[in-house]
């Protein structure tokens, strides 16, 4: 079955700290976590990728990546394309002086000329592992219509701050019913916390990896313009289209079922520019035990 990677790199992270996060080397070979995540998502089967980015970094972005990435996907029959998220691409007008980013919900919008298949959503900066990228094409190739890679909340924390993470409520069938939006979730010497409450080290947290079908993007188009018509009023400059907001909307009115798939392997991601060390050496780390290959793409 055919099936897409889409990759949302339209974003610069602000607490980043100077330059495109997505574009950081991780390895001495100049591979990036993109690099991880692509080679991860076509061993699992996946043979289109969409890059979601800004026309303000296409230059920059086809140069370190894209126009690379083309040529390994053409070798391995991976077709690629480009969607371009803009600010002004709305069911309304813009509101004076909003200058943020409409978030992912519009970000998947922007690529939805060019799904015609199952398709995974990521993030361009975060490290998922193997395991996620099989289980979720393995559910959309056996017909599975939703479904999410639910990461163990002790594989996602950073050593350098606060993250957010949505916890996962689940029935037990592992079948989603809520995700709580957790802010300033930090490490403690017995394990974590948010705002002074004990957090589960065990809980399953979403990490923005969602597997969804073509018909998902008529309910996010529809979500969309009642977005504009209820929560930019609301707050013009800031409100955000969020994929997990949503999709918990439509879970709360049972218009959409979500299969929690668990993945034990360790969430890696650069949030803080001092998580860059730590990064580069979890994937020295996995070259030496034979996870990878210097030359990534070579046992494709």
């Amino acid at each position: 079955m055919d099936t897409t990677l889409l990759i949302m790199a339209a974003g610069i992270g602000s607490r980043f700290g100077g330059g495109i996060k997505q574009l950081e080397p991780v390895d001495a070979s100049g591979h990036i976590i993109m690099d991880y995540s692509i080679h991860d998502a076509m061993e699992a089967g996946f043979n289109h990728v969409i890059f979601v980015i800004r026309r303000d970094i296409e230059a920059e972005f086809r140069e370190v990546i894209g126009d690379r990435i083309a040529a390994v996907c053409a070798a391995h029959g991976v077709t690629v394309d480009y969607a371009f998220q803009d600010l002004r691409d709305i069911p309304g007008q813009l509101p004076e002086g909003r200058t943020k980013p409409w978030g992912t919900g519009q970000a998947v919008l922007a690529a939805k000329e060019l799904i015609h298949t199952p398709f995974v959503i990521i993030n361009a900066d975060d490290y998922y592992g193997k395991d996620g990228f099989r289980k979720v094409h393995d559910y959309l190739a056996d017909g599975g219509e939703a479904c999410m890679a639910g990461f163990v909340l002790k594989n996602t924390l950073s050593d350098n701050g606060s993250v957010t993470r949505g916890i996962c409520e689940m029935d037990a069938q592992s079948n989603l019913t809520k995700v709580v939006e957790t802010k300033n979730i930090v490490k403690t010497a017995g394990g974590a916390e948010a705002d002074g409450v004990v957090l589960d080290l065990g809980s399953l947290v979403s990490m923005n990896m969602w597997g969804l079908t073509p018909d998902f993007l008529q309910l996010l188009e529809e979500g969309f313009v009642e977005f504009f018509q209820k929560e930019v009023l609301l707050n013009p400059l800031k409100a955000e289209y969020l994929i997990p907001t949503f999709i918990g909307q439509l879970l709360e009115q049972d218009k959409l079922s979500v299969k929690v798939l668990r993945t034990d392997d360790t969430w890696y991601g650069m949030t803080y520019k001092e998580d860059v060390p730590a990064v580069k050496e979890s994937f020295r780390g996995m070259l030496a035990k034979g996870v990878y290959r210097e030359e990534l793409f070579a046992d494709l």
